[in-house]
């Protein structure tokens, strides 16, 4: 187990020796100027730091270690800094205090005091560590797969939940790249049938030829090359769910064919002549507007209500306010780490390109756009042409004032956590406000950080 890290900036050296015994179970860092306590604060971040107020060039005076103070409060405001003070007059222990210190101990040092100082100071940080580690987790919707912060999408997820436990047949509407495939699996798997099969076929990148069989199978000797009986996709479905994904794409005669299957739940294989009984759930999914096909004779009416027991519209990612932001912090800590390239964070105009960015191909484009993002970048900031974005100054009406304020306010959060790379504290600071203040935003608007975000495994992928 590592040491705790303990800075001292001391310029006196018998008492950095003193330190360094007194605190044998820890690694003592020792900065004996304000410039030098700056590089190790930066460079090792300790939780806890001993601080002379006297410092060279004024070891007589407090106005070096004030100034340090002050400065490391508002860099790090995690830190626990302990003052350490030769000067007999408290006033200034207690300015600080009122500054930012957590406590105060005066010269000359009783060790055994101090280190219970100490010890408080290591147990108030690991438990506001703790604290912030709890507050930050995401907020996920019922289906664990799906990290979003929207309201509508968590609607949504919330009507998948109710419609899991309901054996109607399922049409989900939505763009490609939205979602579509991983709420059927949701609706499989928080339902009854989550221990039979869940089956998937795209119905549009299946040749017209070929489709029929995979759907109903075929026996042997059913035409050439049908060596051996296959079963169809429905029939290995039973007790489970069968997903059509793209069911606008589905050709006219097998439309009829299924439509006979639907009605019925019985199954004929190419070259059968026995009818068999089949139990499944149909879930389908399409990006196309069946109203429009069904007008230009495109889609079968009937089959459009019998798949549509229950439709839901899955929201575009540019309509989803702030989690295009939000998934973007997902995928570049992904990728930062897959590729190496850990502590590379988004800048500020990068973030803001995302937010405005209209994300035709949803979910699957950002996630690209991400990845090339951490490749390209040369440094530790990811910039919008290392994405190959630019910020624009679109924007969708909105007429009520509480509305579009709202917006403005989530949207800027997400920049300020994401241009922070999570940090509470950051990005408090450059929003101007506290941390219980941002905590609080956090809450109210369901937004997520990325500091506990759900393994790749469990992320939303359409």
């Amino acid at each position: 187990m590592s040491k705790l890290k303990l800075l001292v900036v001391e310029d006196d050296e018998g008492l950095c020796r003193q330190y360094r015994w007194a605190f044998p179970e820890h690694d003592v860092l020792l900065a004996r100027t304000a410039q030098a306590a700056r590089s190790v604060m930066s460079r090792e971040r300790p939780p806890v730091m001993l601080l002379d107020l006297g410092l060279p060039p004024d070891p007589d005076g407090v106005s070096e270690g004030m100034g340090l103070l002050r400065e490391l409060v508002g860099v790090t405001p995690d830190a626990k800094i302990i003052v350490v003070t030769g000067n007999d007059d408290i006033n200034h222990a207690l300015e600080a205090v009122a500054a930012g210190a957590f406590d105060f101990h005066q010269k000359p040092v009783n060790l055994d005091v101090l280190q219970i100082v100490v010890g408080r100071a290591y147990a108030l940080h690991h438990l506001e560590q703790e604290n912030r580690r709890l507050q930050s987790r995401p907020t996920l919707s019922p289906i664990a797969r799906i990290i979003t912060g929207d309201e509508d999408m968590l609607r949504l997820c919330k009507n998948i939940e109710k419609l899991a436990m309901a054996d109607v047949p399922v049409l989900i509407l939505g763009e490609s790249g939205t979602g579509k495939e991983l709420l059927a699996h949701a609706l499989h798997e928080l339902g009854p049938r989550a221990d039979k099969p869940f089956v998937a076929i795209n119905c549009a990148a299946i040749p017209e030829t070929l489709l029929e069989s995979e759907l109903f199978g075929y026996e042997r000797g059913a035409f050439t090359g049908a060596v051996q009986q296959s079963i169809g996709k429905i029939e290995t479905a039973h007790k489970g769910t069968l997903f059509l994904d793209e069911i606008g794409d589905l050709p006219a005669l097998l439309q009829v064919k299924l439509l006979r299957f639907l009605q019925d739940q019985v199954v004929e294989r190419i070259g059968g002549r026995r009818p068999i009984q089949v139990d499944v759930r149909i879930v389908c999914a399409t990006h196309q507007d069946l109203a429009s096909k069904m007008q230009q004779g495109e889609f079968r009416e009937d089959l459009f209500y019998r798949v549509n027991g229950v439709a839901v519209q899955v929201p575009p990612l540019r309509d989803r306010i702030g989690d295009a932001v939000l998934l973007a912090g997902y995928f570049q800590t992904k990728f930062s780490g897959e590729l190496g390239k850990r502590g590379s964070r988004f800048s500020a105009a990068a973030v803001r390109a995302i937010a405005e960015y209209r994300w035709p191909g949803n979910i699957r484009e950002l996630e690209n756009k991400i990845k090339r993002g951490v490749i390209m970048s040369s440094e530790r900031l990811i910039e919008p042409a290392d994405l190959e974005l630019a910020p624009t100054n679109e924007r969708l009406a909105d007429l009520d004032i509480r509305t579009a304020r709202a917006r403005a306010e989530r949207e800027v959060i997400q920049m300020a956590l994401a241009q922070s790379n999570g940090s509470i504290a950051a990005a408090a600071k450059l929003l101007g406000v506290s941390r219980p203040t941002l905590y609080s935003l956090l809450d109210a608007h369901h937004i997520a950080t990325t500091s506990e975000l759900p393994s790749e495994d469990n992320f939303i992928q359409a």
